[in-house]
């Protein structure tokens, strides 16, 4: 057989599911532009309305409401329309709100509209990730997923930069309104997706699924195993919630899932996102350097996502967590002390930006797409969509609880006390990792069930 026509049939399906895996990952852009608009749009928009930091705190978290909502209604959705067409859904929601955002009249209508940004969100959050770990074969399974994080950072980036350059005319409007514009990019683009193969085969739609792993995996022999183990697993019907009340293991697997979207919200990344012209604020900055500031947080973001994209399937996923959140503890120490100390000089100005930009890529790098990864890797077949759906509304409250209190944790205990107490809860989050989280690095998904389903240890699930 000719060498070049072999290589020619295993880089097309190759190029597929890299294309069909980026294409669902701009669920996340959409998700990256809505934390960053805010972050740029508050301080004008308290201007103009005249109210107060705790309102401030509604707009920002009203957002979080929403899309723990969607979320909760996203693993219905997920079963029952599909993931492609659950993510059609979310970009509809997410056009309709940014538009809304725009246009508000009122502090109430701008936290009604980011209520529906919010249920847009919720159903992309969840669905996206679960689309990912469905069609990617497992050797890029982590890379996949962490694409899908990579979008939410380009997306806070190019909202930041769009802020920055808005800001000297105010525009807060226009901050919050132009993102309908790549939503509705986003829409044209995901009915290009195929549907997952093993939602086709949970309705019953097999020679579809099977058409669907061709185009993704390209060589017979894969897609009959694959197939085969789809149809082994789904032997039993989805039943998420009676699996949930009936089966001590999958409790403890959406236990995890819950935990770990816990730790990732309270790593202290996201009052960065929502609230970092504030931060730069308290380290004596005008406004002008402020949004500069905050557009360099991310690109920051972006360029430290791409370890992850690098490492997570090389390292593994426990290895990156723990430098992670060793580096986030570090970082969040040393601006805690610099605010606690006082920063008097621009050398100490910029040594207290640097070591906050030291906490963004051990974020980066780490937590923020290695949670969702895990998420999407530790739920049984039978019970994923419950079980993602479970761990995606624990991530949106723990978000809405961060974004509601940051503020008022600044003027309560202050600066320095809030930094430190983000880092001991890094801290905290390294022996979680070690005694609860698996290292399912190069492990199918079906191995990863039958681990759990059989009794083992958590931590032990990916061997």
């Amino acid at each position: 057989m000719n060498t070049n026509a072999i290589a020619s049939s295993t880089a097309q399906p190759r190029a597929t599911v890299i294309f069909t895996c980026v294409l669902a990952a701009l669920a996340g852009l959409m998700f990256g532009l809505d934390i960053g608009v805010i972050s740029g749009a508050t301080q004008f928009i308290q201007a103009e309305f005249k109210i107060t930091d705790h309102m401030i705190e509604w707009i920002v978290s009203a957002m979080m409401f929403g899309a723990a909502v969607g979320a909760v209604g996203a693993g219905w959705l997920s079963a029952t329309l599909g993931r492609k067409r659950s993510l059609i859904l979310g970009g509809v929601l997410f056009v309709l709100g940014s538009l809304l955002s725009g246009f508000a009249w009122s502090p109430e209508t701008l936290i009604a509209a980011r209520v529906v940004l919010g249920l847009a969100i919720g159903v992309a959050t969840f669905t996206a990730p679960l689309y990912l770990a469905e069609v990617a074969p497992e050797h890029i399974r982590g890379a996949m997923i962490s694409t899908y994080q990579l979008m939410i950072t380009i997306g806070i980036l190019v909202a930041f930069l769009s802020d920055t350059a808005l800001s000297y005319h105010g525009s807060w409007r226009w901050m919050l309104g132009v993102i309908a514009i790549p939503g509705v990019l986003f829409l044209f683009g995901v009915t290009l997706l195929p549907d997952s193969p093993r939602w086709l085969m949970m309705r019953g739609r097999r020679a579809e699924a099977v058409d669907v792993l061709h185009r993704l995996r390209g060589d017979a022999q894969v897609v009959a195993r694959e197939a085969a183990e789809i149809e082994e697993q789904l032997k039993t019907p989805q039943r998420g919630w009676h699996l949930f009340l009936e089966n001590r293991n999958f409790r403890r697997s959406v236990g995890l899932g819950v935990l770990l979207q816990l730790m990732q919200q309270f790593t202290g990344m996201n009052v960065v996102m929502y609230y970092a012209p504030r931060i730069f604020q308290a380290m004596g900055y005008a406004t002008d350097a402020q949004m500069w500031f905050t557009a360099l947080v991310g690109l920051t973001n972006v360029l430290a996502t791409f370890i992850a994209i690098a490492l997570i399937d090389r390292w593994g996923r426990k290895p990156i967590l723990y430098t992670g959140f060793s580096v986030m503890a570090v970082g969040l120490g040393v601006v805690g002390s610099m605010m606690n100390m006082g920063i008097q000089s621009h050398a100490a100005q910029i040594f207290t930006v640097g070591m906050l930009l030291v906490f963004i890529v051990g974020f980066a790098m780490s937590a923020g797409p290695l949670v969702w990864t895990l998420c999407s890797e530790i739920q049984p077949l039978k019970g994923r969509d419950f079980g993602i759906g479970c761990s995606t509304f624990v991530n949106w409250i723990g978000n809405m609880i961060v974004g509601a209190t940051f503020l008022s944790l600044l003027n309560g205990i202050g600066n320095a006390s809030t930094f430190w107490l983000y880092g001991a809860l890094n801290l905290a989050f390294i022996a979680l990792t070690f005694w609860l989280v698996p290292e399912t690095k190069g492990v199918t998904l079906e191995q990863i069930e039958r681990n759990l389903l059989s009794g083992k240890r958590l931590r032990d699930i990916g061997q």
